[in-house]
């Protein structure tokens, strides 16, 4: 609460201090809540709120919270270690290490691992391709809610001409608008429910623009195209870019 402000005036180094002395404690009866503690001092390093901004002590504080993928850990850990491996560009990125935490993750019910596990499959990010493995998880992950794999899903479909059921799905996810609700929801990062609202947004505008799934409306395909982009502008170019070298 003081860490995040909830219900009283933030105060970050009081609610790292407080966080950090569970996550220390020795005491039986603060055993259900030290993987989550743990969890939050990781996260306190990684946002460098209310302490000094650490990767080092983050990913740290994150594995002893995930507990080699153990249900009895922190869930949330589990998915952050799979995101912390999956950023381009850092010391810490590491594909292996990002697959397999979004596996365990995903087998303890994580949602979003669950979506970003689908995507590894279809774009064979760190492991090989499989169309099968990724539908699956990006269904499932999908019908639970999970708004980026619901754009992944139209776009798994858009890329396998199952154009009607591409442009239903588009269609449906690209309606949707209260980012920040959604993402409280589902518990899943708002830039991943933006992506995914975008995907869905240009799919359905790539289907009205050539009557694919659905009837031919250009005028209503530059609306699509356009609030796509009002959502999240580097998925736009990237699937610009896969449609003119041919992938989509």
């Amino acid at each position: 609460m003081y860490y995040d402000g909830i219900g009283t005036k933030a105060n970050p180094e009081k609610g790292f201090h407080f966080l950090k002395e569970i996550a220390q404690s020795k005491s039986p009866d603060a055993a259900h809540l030290i993987p989550f503690a743990q969890y939050n001092v990781g996260r306190a390093y990684y946002e460098g709120f209310g302490v000094k901004q650490s990767d080092l002590e983050a990913e740290r504080w994150f594995l002893e919270a995930a507990r080699d993928g153990e249900p009895t850990g922190s869930i949330k850990a589990q998915t952050v270690l799979g995101l912390f491996y999956s950023r381009p560009g850092e010391d810490s990125f590491d594909l292996q290490k990002a697959y397999f935490w979004h596996q365990e993750a995903t087998g303890n019910g994580s949602l979003e691992s669950q979506g970003a596990l689908g995507v590894m499959y279809e774009y064979g990010i760190g492991l090989r391709r499989d169309g099968e493995a990724a539908f699956k998880c990006l269904k499932e992950a999908a019908t639970r809610g999970n708004v980026y794999a619901q754009g992944n899903l139209a776009v798994h479909y858009y890329r396998r001409k199952l154009l009607n059921k591409a442009a239903d799905v588009a269609k449906s996810v690209g309606e949707q608008e209260d980012i920040e609700g959604l993402a409280l929801e589902t518990d899943c990062l708002p830039r991943y429910v933006a992506k995914g609202i975008a995907l869905g947004c240009f799919v359905f505008a790539r289907c009205l623009h050539h009557g694919w799934g659905v009837e031919q409306n250009r005028e209503q395909a530059k609306r699509w195209y356009s609030r796509a982009g009002t959502f999240d502008l580097d998925v736009v170019a990237r699937l610009q870019d896969e449609m003119t070298y041919g992938y989509i």
